[in-house]
């Protein structure tokens, strides 16, 4: 074990160990991030390292200071509040970086506890793993560990702490932190470091900033529009929230979209809907707009600014057009692009109230030449007319290809996913996990992990969601 971010200036960071919760318990793991670091997939021998009450040998735990626009608003200074970084491991795909979420007060905990509660723990750990084997940009969990220690939220719950893992957490609102309190030399310690660490050819740039800038506009884009796709809301996408790698990062108040709406606003305490899911791609330029001015006085100039900034419309829209394009099993042909955006267009016109997953799903089962499998989809539409004319439309574009309807139904089937972590799903196992019965994070985990496959016997995890999951809300407790 290392920690390359303690070799950054003591500014950067305040070293601290985490505070011990008793009688800890371990809620569940994940096996494919255990052995990416290395490690076997029972981790039961290690409980007290996955709650904080150890501290692996070599290990330099440290809380990183970060500031950050939340909700649009200059927030100043923020910070590692509840998360403690205790090192990076060498893996086949790069250093990762390993994380406790919930282990306790830190110097920048503000008015927090420092801790994470059973609920919203479960939920990051079931969702970063989910969000992996959806094949989307995320940081990993590699283990969530509860204690009956009561922490107080709108009730009193039980503690637990997330082992969180990604290459790097540094995010927007690390630059923003040093640009804003006019610390240049800071800035550029860091953006040399990230750049050094993370994107090294940058370095043969004409400006390495720049294209600093560039390079993570460019893959901001790309998650989002993978957001986009899968129907996936992250709910508070402030500036302390935004990965300078282009990771889905901490997973609070989010959700996927079930019953299509594209006002739908998945956070309860985003009253304004600033972060609802058809904002989602515009926030995100907002967020690499507020990256660009923290590095503005590295970069130098407005100009090559404003040109690593201009790649985001461009990427997104190509980005978006290519998942859509295999999710209704389409080859990318220029002399359909017109005609495709407005069959792309249309058919989100017409799919208000229809659940997002479900539909994208049984897609794979219309027919090129006749309407024979149209029913199934066609269930699900209130105005079936107005699904019977796109989908004649969307015939048409499948035989103008020639399209084989087996071979497009598989690779339809490898886009589209059967399951995804629904909330009231989570809901279901985080009231089994309350009362000590880890059974159903376990089963739900492995079925997430297999997004893609038909799983017969897990079915139900399928299903439309019953009438009661209409009332379930997150919120920035979540």
């Amino acid at each position: 074990m290392d920690n390359s971010f303690a070799s950054l200036p003591p500014a950067f960071y305040t070293r601290l160990m985490p505070t011990p919760l008793p009688s800890p318990y371990l809620v569940a793991t994940s096996a494919p991030a255990a052995e990416l670091i290395g490690l076997p997939p029972d981790l039961s021998d290690s409980l007290d390292i996955l709650i904080g009450n150890a501290v692996p040998e070599r290990a330099q735990p440290l809380a990183a200071v970060y500031s950050g626009h939340q909700f649009g608003v200059w927030a100043g200074q923020l910070g590692d509040g509840r998360a403690i970084l205790f090192g990076d491991v060498a893996t086949a795909e790069g250093p990762m970086e390993l994380q406790w979420k919930g282990a306790g007060l830190t110097p920048y905990s503000r008015m927090g506890d420092g801790r994470a509660v059973l609920r919203s723990s479960i939920r990051e750990f079931l969702c970063s793993e989910a969000m992996h084997a959806l094949g989307i940009p995320t940081s990993r969990a590699l283990s969530v560990a509860g204690s009956d220690q009561g922490v107080v939220r709108e009730t009193i719950e039980s503690a637990a702490v997330v082992v969180r893992m990604a290459p790097s957490f540094v995010r927007f609102g690390s630059f923003e932190h040093w640009y804003y309190r006019k610390q240049t030399d800071q800035l550029k310690t860091l953006a040399d470091y990230v750049i050094d660490r993370f994107y090294p050819a940058l370095r043969a740039a004409e400006n390495p900033y720049a294209a600093l800038l560039e390079e993570v506009t460019r893959r901001t884009a790309h998650m989002i529009a993978h957001w986009q796709a899968v129907g996936f809301m992250h709910g508070v996408m402030n500036t302390d929230n935004m990965s300078i790698l282009g990771l889905t990062l901490d997973y609070g108040p989010y959700g996927f979209m079930e019953a299509f709406d594209a006002n739908h606003i998945c956070n309860h305490t985003d009253q304004q809907g600033r972060y609802s899911y058809a904002n989602q791609p515009q926030i995100g330029h907002w967020n690499c707009y507020a990256l660009a001015q923290a590095l503005l006085p590295l970069i130098g100039e407005v100009e090559p600014t404003q040109a690593a900034l201009d790649v985001y419309q461009p990427e997104f829209a190509a980005k978006i057009d290519q998942l859509l394009h295999a999710k209704l099993g389409l080859s990318l042909l220029e002399e359909h692009f017109d005609t495709d955006r407005a069959l792309f267009d249309d058919l989100f016109a017409i799919l208000s109230g229809v659940d997002f997953t479900v539909f994208f799903r049984k897609l794979s089962g219309v027919r090129a030449a006749d309407a024979s499998g149209d029913e199934p989809l066609r269930d699900l539409f209130i105005d079936r007319p107005a699904f019977d004319a796109w989908a004649e439309r969307y015939r048409a574009r499948l035989r103008a290809e020639n399209s084989d309807d087996a071979t497009r139904t598989v690779a339809m089937n490898q886009t589209n996913p059967k399951y995804v972590l629904r909330n009231y799903l989570a809901q279901a196992a985080i009231e089994k996990a309350q009362n000590k019965d880890f059974s159903e994070v376990e089963r739900l985990l492995a079925v997430l992990q297999r997004p893609y496959d038909e799983q017969p016997e897990h079915e139900q995890y399928a299903a439309l969601p019953p009438d009661w999951a209409s009332h379930l809300e997150v919120s920035c407790s979540s």
